[in-house]
């Protein structure tokens, strides 16, 4: 990535913008435990076309932001990988960036991926509705590779080092994989590789700039 994008801050161990997000995600996770029928409504991305066998509440304009801040309530794994991600490799994302520029790549990260879980729902047909920050969380995947496509990074299962650009390379195939198959209908690849590519394109708008 164009290191000239970037800008220095502090090392402190969460930054400003990780922490608030933090500190929003489980506030609004809370939320979610009183009031499951209202937050759901609201606040999660409700799909275009609904589901042959269901349907839902209607589309809401702030649901592209809103439901990057949810999370499964059924779950505590969902939102506790979700903000483990966020501050392993969003800390030095936000350190590069700047608070500002960091809060504005995550969020435009957060809407793409909603946007692209909402046609792709279009282009099948039918769609449900989408809770979790893995969109923004997987343009951040995207960014760090790029920042430190070298540096060394662990999978999880398996536990195998890498290079971070291979990493993201293979999570994205696998994201893809899973997408077009269709065999893991509980997660929401297409949103994950819509954090990538709306991630990718504002990096390489911001590098144009500087240019």
């Amino acid at each position: 990535m164009n290191q000239t994008i970037y800008r220095r801050q502090s090392n402190s161990a969460i930054p400003d913008v990780i922490f608030v997000l933090l500190i929003t995600n489980g506030l609004v996770f809370a939320l979610q435990q009183f009031f499951p029928g209202v937050t759901g409504r609201l606040l999660a991305l409700q799909p275009i076309v609904d589901h042959p066998l269901y349907e839902f509440p209607p589309f809401l304009p702030w649901q592209l932001v809103t439901y990057g801040f949810m999370h499964d309530t059924r779950s505590w794994m969902h939102i506790i990988f979700n903000m483990l991600m966020l501050w392993m490799f969003g800390r030095d994302i936000e350190r590069l960036m700047g608070a500002r520029r960091f809060l504005t790549y995550y969020m435009v990260c957060v809407i793409g991926a909603g946007i692209v879980q909402l046609l792709a729902g279009v282009i099948q047909g039918w769609g449900v509705p989408t809770v979790g920050a893995s969109g923004g969380v997987f343009g951040i995947f995207l960014a760090y590779a790029m920042a430190f496509p070298n540096r060394r990074v662990m999978l999880m299962f398996p536990p195998i080092p890498m290079p971070a650009k291979y990493f993201v390379i293979l999570l994205g195939l696998f994201e893809l994989t899973m997408g077009y198959s269709g065999a893991a209908p509980g997660i929401a690849n297409f949103a994950h590789l819509g954090g990538m590519l709306f991630g990718y394109g504002l990096i390489k708008y911001w590098a144009s700039q500087r240019r």
